[in-house]
Protein backbone atom coordinates (compact mmCIF):
# COMPACT_ATOMS: atom_id res chain seq x y z
CA UNK A 1 0.00 0.00 0.00
CA UNK A 2 1.23 3.45 -1.16
CA UNK A 3 1.81 5.73 1.93
CA UNK A 4 1.85 9.58 -0.34
CA UNK A 5 1.06 9.79 -3.69
CA UNK A 6 4.18 9.65 -6.52
CA UNK A 7 2.72 13.21 -7.46
CA UNK A 8 3.91 14.61 -3.89
CA UNK A 9 7.82 13.87 -4.99
CA UNK A 10 7.11 16.13 -8.48
CA UNK A 11 9.65 19.33 -8.24
CA UNK A 12 7.69 21.32 -9.73
CA UNK A 13 4.99 20.80 -6.60
CA UNK A 14 8.04 21.11 -4.17
CA UNK A 15 8.60 24.25 -5.61
CA UNK A 16 5.03 25.29 -5.39
CA UNK A 17 5.03 24.01 -1.79
CA UNK A 18 7.85 25.93 -0.95
CA UNK A 19 6.16 29.34 -1.93
CA UNK A 20 3.96 28.74 -0.10
CA UNK A 21 5.54 27.66 2.69
CA UNK A 22 7.75 30.97 2.57
CA UNK A 23 4.84 33.58 2.58
CA UNK A 24 2.85 31.58 5.55
CA UNK A 25 1.81 33.85 8.50
CA UNK A 26 1.74 34.39 11.07
CA UNK A 27 5.25 32.07 10.88
CA UNK A 28 6.35 30.07 8.03
CA UNK A 29 3.85 26.70 7.10
CA UNK A 30 1.75 25.11 4.83
CA UNK A 31 -1.72 23.44 4.70
CA UNK A 32 -1.86 20.24 2.54
CA UNK A 33 -4.98 18.45 2.03
CA UNK A 34 -5.36 15.10 0.87
CA UNK A 35 -2.00 14.66 2.07
CA UNK A 36 -2.00 10.63 2.74
CA UNK A 37 -2.59 7.78 -0.08
CA UNK A 38 -6.55 7.63 0.44
CA UNK A 39 -6.51 4.06 1.05
CA UNK A 40 -3.54 4.28 3.78
CA UNK A 41 -5.13 7.50 5.66
CA UNK A 42 -8.26 5.75 5.49
CA UNK A 43 -6.30 2.58 7.15
CA UNK A 44 -5.00 4.57 10.20
CA UNK A 45 -8.70 5.97 10.53
CA UNK A 46 -9.99 2.88 11.53
CA UNK A 47 -7.67 1.17 13.49
CA UNK A 48 -6.77 4.78 15.52
CA UNK A 49 -5.52 3.93 18.98
CA UNK A 50 -8.11 4.24 21.87
CA UNK A 51 -7.69 5.94 24.87
CA UNK A 52 -6.37 2.85 26.40
CA UNK A 53 -3.01 2.92 23.92
CA UNK A 54 -2.19 6.28 24.97
CA UNK A 55 0.98 6.17 27.32
CA UNK A 56 0.17 9.77 28.36
CA UNK A 57 -2.45 11.66 29.64
CA UNK A 58 -2.54 15.21 30.75
CA UNK A 59 -4.85 17.03 32.25
CA UNK A 60 -3.81 20.39 34.04
CA UNK A 61 -3.96 24.34 33.86
CA UNK A 62 -3.20 24.83 30.07
CA UNK A 63 -3.86 21.20 28.51
CA UNK A 64 -6.13 18.31 28.53
CA UNK A 65 -5.03 15.40 25.97
CA UNK A 66 -3.48 11.92 25.73
CA UNK A 67 -0.56 11.22 23.55
CA UNK A 68 1.29 7.70 22.60
CA UNK A 69 4.28 6.66 20.98
CA UNK A 70 3.84 3.33 21.48
CA UNK A 71 4.01 2.02 18.31
CA UNK A 72 4.43 -1.80 19.32
CA UNK A 73 0.75 -1.49 20.10
CA UNK A 74 -0.53 0.33 17.60
CA UNK A 75 -2.15 -1.03 14.45
CA UNK A 76 0.99 -1.77 11.64
CA UNK A 77 0.10 0.83 9.55
CA UNK A 78 1.64 3.28 12.09
CA UNK A 79 4.86 2.02 12.31
CA UNK A 80 5.12 2.53 8.30
CA UNK A 81 4.37 5.59 8.63
CA UNK A 82 7.09 6.48 11.28
CA UNK A 83 9.59 4.08 9.08
CA UNK A 84 8.43 6.90 6.36
CA UNK A 85 8.86 9.96 8.07
CA UNK A 86 13.01 8.25 8.78
CA UNK A 87 13.36 8.12 4.62
CA UNK A 88 15.99 10.50 3.32
CA UNK A 89 13.81 10.40 0.43
CA UNK A 90 10.91 12.44 2.73
CA UNK A 91 13.26 14.69 4.62
CA UNK A 92 14.76 16.09 1.89
CA UNK A 93 11.07 16.77 0.54
CA UNK A 94 10.42 17.89 2.96
CA UNK A 95 13.97 19.90 3.43
CA UNK A 96 12.79 21.31 0.00
CA UNK A 97 9.49 22.74 1.37
CA UNK A 98 10.62 24.14 4.20
CA UNK A 99 14.27 25.63 3.24
CA UNK A 100 15.80 24.27 5.83
CA UNK A 101 18.72 21.90 5.27
CA UNK A 102 19.55 18.47 6.70
CA UNK A 103 16.26 17.83 8.48
CA UNK A 104 15.78 14.57 10.00
CA UNK A 105 13.87 12.69 13.01
CA UNK A 106 14.22 10.03 15.59
CA UNK A 107 12.80 7.28 16.73
CA UNK A 108 12.20 8.17 20.14
CA UNK A 109 8.70 9.80 21.68
CA UNK A 110 10.08 13.00 20.20
CA UNK A 111 9.88 11.62 16.85
CA UNK A 112 6.54 11.07 16.24
CA UNK A 113 2.71 9.46 18.11
CA UNK A 114 -0.41 10.33 18.32
CA UNK A 115 -2.63 12.97 20.00
CA UNK A 116 -6.04 11.92 21.13
CA UNK A 117 -8.73 14.23 22.67
CA UNK A 118 -12.38 13.73 23.67
CA UNK A 119 -15.26 16.18 24.97
CA UNK A 120 -13.35 19.31 26.75
CA UNK A 121 -10.12 18.62 25.75
CA UNK A 122 -7.78 21.77 24.68
CA UNK A 123 -4.18 22.62 24.22
CA UNK A 124 -3.16 26.15 25.38
CA UNK A 125 -1.46 28.16 22.73
CA UNK A 126 2.49 27.41 23.59
CA UNK A 127 5.92 27.00 21.89
CA UNK A 128 7.41 23.70 21.57
CA UNK A 129 10.37 22.62 23.50
CA UNK A 130 13.20 24.01 21.12
CA UNK A 131 16.01 21.17 21.32
CA UNK A 132 16.14 17.37 22.13
CA UNK A 133 16.88 17.65 26.22
CA UNK A 134 18.93 14.24 25.37
CA UNK A 135 20.38 14.09 22.10
CA UNK A 136 20.97 18.43 21.71
CA UNK A 137 19.64 18.43 18.61
CA UNK A 138 17.50 21.55 17.18
CA UNK A 139 13.78 21.34 16.58
CA UNK A 140 12.41 22.55 13.21
CA UNK A 141 9.58 21.52 11.51
CA UNK A 142 6.60 20.17 12.93
CA UNK A 143 4.04 18.22 10.63
CA UNK A 144 0.78 17.00 12.01
CA UNK A 145 -2.05 14.52 10.51
CA UNK A 146 -5.41 14.85 11.13
CA UNK A 147 -7.76 12.08 10.86
CA UNK A 148 -11.06 13.29 11.94
CA UNK A 149 -14.10 12.82 9.22
CA UNK A 150 -17.23 14.74 9.36
CA UNK A 151 -15.76 16.98 11.95
CA UNK A 152 -17.88 20.42 12.11
CA UNK A 153 -16.62 23.97 13.17
CA UNK A 154 -19.02 23.90 16.40
CA UNK A 155 -16.99 21.18 17.83
CA UNK A 156 -14.27 24.02 18.14
CA UNK A 157 -10.17 22.30 18.31
CA UNK A 158 -9.59 24.08 15.79
CA UNK A 159 -5.45 24.31 15.28
CA UNK A 160 -4.89 28.42 15.95
CA UNK A 161 -1.59 29.67 15.02
CA UNK A 162 -0.99 33.56 16.70
CA UNK A 163 1.20 36.02 16.52
CA UNK A 164 4.19 36.58 18.42
CA UNK A 165 2.61 38.36 21.60
CA UNK A 166 0.00 36.13 21.73
CA UNK A 167 -2.75 39.01 21.81
CA UNK A 168 -4.21 37.85 18.11
CA UNK A 169 -5.24 34.54 16.54
CA UNK A 170 -3.56 35.07 12.89
CA UNK A 171 -4.68 31.37 11.08
CA UNK A 172 -7.01 28.25 12.05
CA UNK A 173 -7.29 25.01 10.81
CA UNK A 174 -10.21 22.36 10.84
CA UNK A 175 -8.75 19.23 11.82
CA UNK A 176 -10.17 17.69 8.73
CA UNK A 177 -9.45 13.92 7.50
CA UNK A 178 -6.22 13.51 5.96
CA UNK A 179 -5.22 17.25 6.40
CA UNK A 180 -1.27 17.90 6.62
CA UNK A 181 -0.20 21.29 8.28
CA UNK A 182 3.70 21.30 8.50
CA UNK A 183 5.09 24.38 10.38
CA UNK A 184 8.34 25.59 11.36
CA UNK A 185 8.89 25.98 15.20
CA UNK A 186 10.93 29.00 16.97
CA UNK A 187 10.28 31.17 19.29
CA UNK A 188 7.46 33.00 18.12
CA UNK A 189 5.73 29.42 16.56
CA UNK A 190 2.39 30.31 19.02
CA UNK A 191 -0.27 27.27 18.39
CA UNK A 192 -2.69 25.29 19.94
CA UNK A 193 -5.83 24.46 19.95
CA UNK A 194 -9.44 25.41 21.74
CA UNK A 195 -11.56 23.91 23.99
CA UNK A 196 -13.97 21.43 22.25
CA UNK A 197 -17.71 20.54 23.06
CA UNK A 198 -17.69 16.78 21.47
CA UNK A 199 -20.52 14.17 20.82
CA UNK A 200 -20.67 10.92 22.76
CA UNK A 201 -17.81 8.48 20.73
CA UNK A 202 -16.07 11.77 18.78
CA UNK A 203 -12.59 12.39 19.13
CA UNK A 204 -9.95 14.74 18.08
CA UNK A 205 -7.21 12.19 16.01
CA UNK A 206 -3.86 13.73 14.78
CA UNK A 207 -0.53 12.07 14.31
CA UNK A 208 2.46 14.49 14.80
CA UNK A 209 6.15 14.11 13.59
CA UNK A 210 9.31 16.38 14.83
CA UNK A 211 12.06 17.18 12.87
CA UNK A 212 15.42 18.20 14.00
CA UNK A 213 18.95 19.87 12.46
CA UNK A 214 22.01 19.52 14.07
CA UNK A 215 22.42 22.73 14.16
CA UNK A 216 20.91 26.06 14.30
CA UNK A 217 22.38 29.50 13.65
CA UNK A 218 20.01 31.25 15.78
CA UNK A 219 19.95 28.84 18.60
CA UNK A 220 18.27 29.55 22.07
CA UNK A 221 18.89 28.42 25.32
CA UNK A 222 17.23 25.00 26.10
CA UNK A 223 13.46 25.46 27.16
CA UNK A 224 10.83 22.75 27.52
CA UNK A 225 7.08 23.90 26.37
CA UNK A 226 6.33 27.42 27.38
CA UNK A 227 2.30 28.06 27.64
CA UNK A 228 0.57 31.28 27.09
CA UNK A 229 -2.82 32.63 28.29
CA UNK A 230 -5.11 33.42 26.10
CA UNK A 231 -5.82 37.26 25.95
CA UNK A 232 -9.73 36.72 26.79
CA UNK A 233 -8.62 34.51 30.04
CA UNK A 234 -7.90 36.88 32.12
CA UNK A 235 -5.14 38.14 34.81
CA UNK A 236 -5.20 35.26 37.17
CA UNK A 237 -4.96 32.76 34.24
CA UNK A 238 -2.53 34.84 32.74
CA UNK A 239 -0.50 35.06 36.72
CA UNK A 240 -0.87 31.48 37.45
CA UNK A 241 0.43 30.21 33.61
CA UNK A 242 3.46 32.53 33.47
CA UNK A 243 4.75 31.57 37.22
CA UNK A 244 4.44 28.07 36.59
CA UNK A 245 5.96 28.01 33.42
CA UNK A 246 9.11 29.55 35.27
CA UNK A 247 9.34 27.10 37.89
CA UNK A 248 8.98 24.21 34.93
CA UNK A 249 11.53 25.56 32.70
CA UNK A 250 13.96 26.77 35.18
CA UNK A 251 13.86 23.00 37.01
CA UNK A 252 14.02 21.32 33.65
CA UNK A 253 17.20 23.69 32.94
CA UNK A 254 19.27 22.57 35.98
CA UNK A 255 18.22 18.33 35.52
CA UNK A 256 19.66 19.41 31.60
CA UNK A 257 22.69 20.98 32.85
CA UNK A 258 22.97 18.04 35.36
CA UNK A 259 22.64 15.16 32.71
CA UNK A 260 19.43 13.77 34.23
CA UNK A 261 16.87 12.41 31.85
CA UNK A 262 13.58 13.46 32.30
Amino acid sequence: MNIIPESFYDPANLERLHKEFEVGKPYKHIMIDNFLDEDFANTLYQNFPGEDKMSRTYQGLNENKSEGSGFENFHPGFTQLRSFFLTPEFNKALSKITGIAALFTVEDGLGAGVHYSVDGGYLDIHIDFNIHHIRNIHRRVNLLIYLNKDWKESYGGMLEMWNANVSKLEKSYLPSFNRCVIFETNEISYHGFNKMTLPEGVGRKSIYGYFYTDLREDAKGYHDTIFKARPEEGLAKKIKTDVKETVKNTGKRILKKLGVKF
